[in-house]
């Protein structure tokens, strides 16, 4: 064991190429043992900071590591306290499991076979060889935290925990009231960083000493991601501000005033389609030339429970008639569309007879702009307000335009015009701002 740890020693003092020539020369057996020594593969930003801290905030984008170097700092926790009791906290028990504990780079794939803990499910918890135990916790049920105590926790996705009644709040706070157990209780949180309560809540306290932040990007990782998927995560999301929250880390700031807000935003969002529609509408805002800026392309729907849902974004940049055309004609086709609604200030006639070129049979309506974009978006805003339109994926650059529509009038977000937020905000005003007929009792 001497001799191990002196060659650990060494290989760590050693710098990147002149170790990886060391670790060739090992046999199969020194390899296969190594492969577990975390220190020798992590990067810097992987591992726990010094300093006497009670919270490490890893804020990295999609991809960093950051739920390899979390199992990791759990299983150093675990081998070095045989007594120790862990939270496992995640939005919910099933994200737990299959990340924190069963996945990739989860808890049981980063440990020895011969020091792997047993998974007990129906307990919720993971017992080590030498005693260390760690019990699952979901987020969405804050109370579950309320009595147990801990020596260490680690909570992933902190900034996807619901917080609907506050619950993401109270889970974190009931946590924090159980980190009690030994004479340093330590918390680590990993998460994509999002403009939500909890997120800003951590950060503000990083200049107080307590919190320390870990901040990173989906390219410190390059080496260990495919190609494919860094090039269409920079051709999705590169020029978007979503993009600077998801892949390079950044805490995005709202602007002030504006109708739609990233907070907002991130509430809304239901990437499962629990609603099954029984309307959609293919909002059009055309380009105002043949090679205008973009043309805005945005499917929306209509849930069984009156819920808006928008489904898809295929908008265009500066496309000619026939190729915008033929695309929301394809897109009506491909969503089974009730209603193609475009805007006709640029020229109803022309705006009609090209879209009816690309597809004769296309129910169209044509409508027209009366108030500015803010006056037309705000009754929309206010049904994002209420909770009542749900985004099914993430819709990177039409997100961003609709937080940069102010309130006071004005557009403060990428490009010359929101035509994204234009064609969702025609298409949304048609399935739930309409005009409906009421059912009425004459009196005879």
């Amino acid at each position: 064991m001497t001799d191990r740890n002196a060659l650990l020693k060494s290989l760590l003092d050693l710098g990147e190429e002149d170790r990886l020539a060391e670790l060739a020369g090992l046999t199969r057996a020194e390899k296969a043992e190594f492969r577990y020594h975390w220190h020798l593969w992590a990067r810097r930003n992987q591992l726990a900071p010094p300093g006497d801290w009670r919270t490490w905030l890893i804020s990295a984008g999609r991809g960093f590591g950051k739920t390899r170097a979390g199992a990791e700092w759990i299983r150093d926790k675990a081998r070095r306290t045989p007594d120790a009791r862990i939270a496992l906290v995640g939005a919910s028990l099933a994200e737990v499991r299959a990340v924190m504990v069963e996945g990739e780079s989860g808890l049981i794939a980063c440990c020895a076979p011969h020091n792997a803990p047993l998974f007990e499910p129906s307990l919720r918890r993971l017992v080590w060889p030498n005693g260390a135990m760690a019990y699952l916790y979901s987020a969405a049920e804050p109370e579950a935290l309320r009595g147990p105590q801990h020596h260490f926790a680690w909570c992933d996705e902190i900034a996807k925990w619901d917080n609907a009644s506050e619950r993401a709040t109270r889970a974190w706070d009931n946590l924090a009231m159980g980190m009690r157990l030994g004479e340093t209780p330590l918390t680590l949180a990993t998460t994509t960083p999002r403009p939500v309560a909890l997120m800003r809540r951590l950060c503000a306290e990083e200049a107080g000493g307590d919190v320390v932040v870990t901040r990173g990007a989906t390219y410190d990782n390059l080496h260990n991601l495919p190609p494919r998927f860094l090039r269409d995560m920079k051709r999705q999301f590169g020029k978007t501000a979503l993009g600077r929250q998801e892949l390079d880390g950044v805490l995005l700031e709202d602007n002030d005033g504006a109708l739609w807000s990233r907070s907002l935003l991130e509430r809304c969002r239901h990437e499962a389609l629990g609603d099954p529609p029984l309307r959609i509408v293919v909002g059009v805002d055309p380009p105002a030339s043949n090679r205008g800026d973009e043309c805005g392309i945005v499917v929306c729907g209509l849930g069984t429970s009156g819920t808006g849902l928008v489904l898809a974004d295929l908008s265009l940049a500066r496309p000619r008639p026939e190729r915008w055309a033929r695309a929301v004609a394809e897109a009506a086709a491909a969503w089974n569309a009730d209603r193609v609604v475009a805007e006709a200030n640029q020229g109803g006639q022309m705006v009609e007879s090209v879209l009816r070129a690309a597809d004769v049979s296309l129910p169209v309506k044509l409508v027209h702009a009366s108030r500015g974009k803010s006056a037309r978006a705000e009754p929309v805003a206010a049904l994002y307000e209420a909770g009542r339109v749900h985004h099914t994926a993430m819709f990177a650059r039409l997100e961003d335009q609709l937080c940069g529509i102010m309130a006071g009038g004005g557009y403060e977000g990428p490009g010359s015009s929101p035509d994204r937020a234009d064609a969702l905000v025609w298409a949304l005003s048609e399935l739930m701002l309409g005009k409906t007929a009421r059912p009425r009792i004459r009196q005879v």
